[in-house]
């Protein structure tokens, strides 16, 4: 079973590309996103690293191998097929927004957002939502990469004081990873300036003390 892939590309292809690794070519399908990000690579030159989804069924002879940048949005993707009448074909081509904007529409029941999605109409949207709903909340936090490869001009100083305070919210504080990963961002968005784990938590707590007034 190949659940990962690294290499270059060779050929671009419509919904996907051809993938060089290992001096073999895999055929690798990719969600309209990340196709529309491999582009402005460079063939035989820029590295890709890919999460496989492997399919292949009785219906479906012949092995279709599915990537993703991330590990979230696999595993995603593998909760979004879980929907009666979205097998990973459709589903992949669906995943036209980010994964945690969907799954956000998914939690707040918003039809209009999902029907916005490639191939999804009211009823399958309407179905999303009763079979996904309560199980998705996870991958609200996931952006878009684009964003997150902002993250890298960050200073590491910033990073550390941020995972300083993120295991004392979940180790000690009993937050939720995703609530305390929102927290610190909007603390850090409420105060440029903060520079060390004191202030992030003075900033942090001040907020929720003026909200509660």
């Amino acid at each position: 079973m190949i659940g990962y892939l690294e290499g270059k590309i060779l050929k671009f292809e419509s919904d996907g590309i051809l993938l060089l690794a290992g001096n073999i070519g895999y055929e690798v399908l990719l969600n309209p996103q990340m196709v529309e990000k491999v582009m402005s690579q460079k063939l035989n030159e820029a590295v890709v690293s890919l999460y496989i989804y492997y399919h292949q069924t009785e219906r479906q002879p012949k092995p279709v191998l599915i990537g993703f940048e991330t590990l979230e949005d696999k595993e995603f993707f593998q909760t979004f097929i879980t929907v009666d009448a979205i097998g990973p074909m459709k589903a992949v081509k669906a995943m036209t927004r980010p994964v945690g904007e969907m799954a956000s529409a998914i939690e707040k029941k918003d039809v209009s957002f999902l029907t916005g999605l490639s191939g999804i109409g009211k009823r399958t949207a309407e179905k999303i939502i009763a079979t996904l709903h309560g199980k998705v909340e996870k991958f609200i936090a996931v952006t878009d990469h684009t964003k997150e490869d902002d993250q890298d001009k960050i200073p590491v100083e910033m990073f550390n004081i941020s995972q300083q305070v993120a295991d004392v919210l979940v180790e000690q504080l009993g937050h939720s990873q995703t609530s305390a990963k929102r927290m610190i961002k909007e603390a850090f968005q409420k105060n440029i300036t903060i520079s060390t784990p004191e202030e992030l938590f003075d900033e942090i707590f001040g907020g929720e003390k003026i909200k509660d007034e």
